[in-house]
């Protein structure tokens, strides 16, 4: 399993950029969402939905904590993130969870989690990650080149 330690520092210099951005930036509408707070904030729902299939448990709503705590939110989700994909341990480089369990993550509705032990076959995802499907299985490797290239098109689309 490759080193997180890139993604924290990536949420964490995105996140750096929400909290100073004044509220005329953070309201102001970008490519595909209402405002860059949006865009954060769906980028910030994909990591923890992420987090919580690696770490084998149910996907939950993510709350909208308004413009101003968009920063706070991505940061938060992308350590947590960060810590399922250290977690898994060089064992499971290639391996973040088992396939069975994928269901409809978005109505909670099935009793599978999506991954079984740490030692299993690979996560399926919850959600779409860039070119990981939702529904699709994937290891740890790429869930954090996957999450990166997320990070650097939602800053570069809120720059």
């Amino acid at each position: 399993m490759p080193e997180p330690t890139p993604l924290t520092e990536a949420v964490d210099r995105l996140a750096d950029r929400f909290r100073a951005m004044p509220q005329s930036r953070l309201l102001a509408a970008v490519p595909g969402h209402a405002s860059r707070a949006t865009a954060v904030l769906a980028l910030a729902r994909t990591l923890a939905a992420v987090a919580l299939a690696l770490e084998g448990r149910q996907a939950r709503p993510f709350p909208d904590a308004g413009a101003f705590a968009a920063g706070d939110q991505l940061a938060v989700a992308g350590h947590d993130l960060a810590a399922a994909l250290a977690a898994l341990g060089p064992a499971a480089g290639a391996a973040a969870g088992s396939a069975g369990g994928g269901g409809d993550s978005a109505g909670g509705g099935g009793s599978g989690s999506g991954r079984g032990d740490r030692e299993g076959g690979p996560v399926v995802l919850p959600v779409p990650l860039g070119s990981l499907p939702a529904g699709g299985p994937a290891d740890g490797a790429a869930v954090l080149a996957e999450a990166l290239a997320a990070v650097a098109a939602t800053a570069e689309l809120c720059a």
